[in-house]
């Protein structure tokens, strides 16, 4: 990948507190940026940062952005970037949390992109695959509108989302704010939350406990998973360079889930077996598939995946093992 020397930053990171927005704070950090990571820790960590108390260019604030920042805050630094990856992401969460998710991606951007106008600030948006729905074109370039229920039950995430998007762009085009936007497709890995709901680390848990792998259906569904440690390099690219967006960022290597939940079971050395239940209410309008078109990213920044999806299962499942109580 064509690497993009910049100078240092003071940024700031919504939901840094979260697992993709804590590994990237640890490549913010180790650039020689200095961070201040905002967070109100609904569904984010304390231990995702914990090891990062006492470094001298970090900075944690407990705060949710769907109220302003405290001068406190914005009045003591001048931020060159701030990034936008405090929303609630999971299954669990939109079944749980719907109004929360709706209030973060709307009036919480909305107070983020104020910042960075009024500081003359970079806003970096981190939206998501589930913008494209359950997609009609396969696989899903940026240029696709995609095929989206606003009132289904992830309908509080991808509207939200989408609205995010609409939002950053109006503050673009009518305030001059300068952004990018990034679409984040299926990401695993380390400091994942155990009982998010996700796939990976739903069958991952499952296998290290001995439980039976639960397919939804026959388990043809298809998602193309990518580990954080090349997620938060293909972030980076896009929030250093010049493209506005949105940009996708995720592996387009293709599995199914029963092909997912057998190397789960490899890897993990475990008994468990592979059962079909049927989908709950709560994933009804779950797509049935799912790739990224990289073509954008990967011809400007000479951005790809490079971690296969066996080794980044190996690093997450040996992080379960030592990290989590199961």
């Amino acid at each position: 990948m064509t690497s993009t020397t910049t100078s240092p930053k003071h940024v700031l990171v919504a939901g840094g507190g979260g697992f993709v927005g804590s590994h990237l704070v640890d490549l913010l950090l180790g650039r020689g940026d200095t961070v201040t990571v905002v967070d109100n820790f609904a569904t984010g960590r304390r231990v995702n940062v914990a090891h990062l108390d006492g470094h001298p260019r970090f900075t944690l604030v407990e705060h949710d952005i769907t109220t302003p920042l405290p001068a406190s805050i914005t009045d003591r630094v001048r931020f060159d970037h701030v990034l936008d990856l405090a929303s609630p992401a999971s299954p669990v969460d939109f079944a749980t949390m719907p109004l929360e998710i709706l209030a973060v991606g709307s009036t919480g951007t909305r107070n983020l992109l104020d910042l960075c106008q009024a500081h003359g600030a970079r806003f970096f948006l981190a939206s998501t695959s589930e913008v494209y729905g359950d997609p009609l074109v396969h696989p899903q370039p940026e240029s696709y509108w995609g095929n989206v229920s606003s009132i289904g039950p992830r309908s509080c995430y991808d509207e939200a989302k989408r609205f995010s998007e609409a939002l950053t762009m109006a503050y673009h085009r009518f305030r001059g704010v300068d952004v990018r936007i990034v679409r984040i497709f299926n990401t695993y890995g380390e400091r994942m939350r155990p009982d998010d709901g996700r796939v990976v680390n739903t069958f991952v848990v499952q296998a290290l406990l001995g439980k039976p792998i639960t397919l939804h259906g026959d388990g043809s569904q298809t998602r193309s998973f990518c580990h954080v440690s090349d997620e938060i390099l293909g972030l980076a690219a896009v929030m250093d360079g010049d493209l506005v967006g949105p940009v996708n960022v995720g592996n387009p290597g293709e599995f199914t889930m029963r092909e997912l939940a057998e190397l789960v079971i490899e890897i993990t050395g475990s008994s468990s077996e592979i059962i079909s239940v049927p989908l709950p209410a709560e994933r009804e309008g779950d797509p049935l598939q799912r790739q990224p078109d990289i073509t954008l990213v990967r011809s400007t920044y000479g951005w790809e995946p490079s971690v296969s999806l066996r080794d980044g299962l190996a690093l997450m499942i040996e992080h379960f093992r030592l990290h989590e109580a199961l």
